[in-house]
């Protein structure tokens, strides 16, 4: 046998090595790109997002998880209202798609404790204190008296303020 052809056996299965790996990580690479489109918000929390001025139409494609809001100036709020993740589409007037970008809503970014008795679950936001906190997923009646507490302490803070005596 030849030098050359012993060298061309030997390279071989390194050429074909290189392509498999190279065919397995071109999807990698795609989707590592999108991954920097995509819009991170937490559940109740806002985000400032700037998009093209001539965005005539916003589409949420579920809104239960995000909330889309079209501002002056190309400029959307978008609100995390669920946890998971959806799109937003902006068109022109014509009906062009401008954007269509990823909305990834995840957990609460403060420093949360959740607290489960059996399968009730509890949540409180500890900054530096703890207090209660309403979270998806938290059990129906802590969910429902805390909703309930906080719309009679606004209903008060409201009816007070109506109430004050004018100057």
């Amino acid at each position: 046998m030849s030098i050359r052809f012993l060298r061309r056996r030997v390279r071989a299965p390194f050429v074909f090595r290189s392509l498999v790996v190279a065919i397995l990580l071109c999807p990698a690479a795609a989707l590592a790109g999108t991954g920097d489109d995509a819009i991170a918000v937490s559940v109740d929390q806002a985000k400032l997002v700037k998009l093209p001025e001539r965005v005539a139409t916003i589409v949420v494609g579920n809104p239960l998880i995000a909330d889309v809001t079209m501002q002056p100036g190309g400029m959307i709020v978008v609100t995390g209202k669920g946890y998971g993740a959806t799109n937003v589409i902006a068109m022109d007037r014509r009906g062009d798609i401008l954007v269509d970008r990823v909305i990834q809503v995840g957990g609460p970014s403060d420093q949360v404790v959740t607290i489960y008795r059996g399968v009730e679950r509890e949540s409180y936001s500890c900054m530096p204190i703890c207090q209660r906190r309403v979270t998806l997923g938290d059990g129906e009646s802590y969910f429902k008296s805390t909703i309930d507490q906080a719309g009679s302490l606004s209903m008060q803070a409201t009816g007070g303020a109506a109430a004050a005596p004018k100057n």
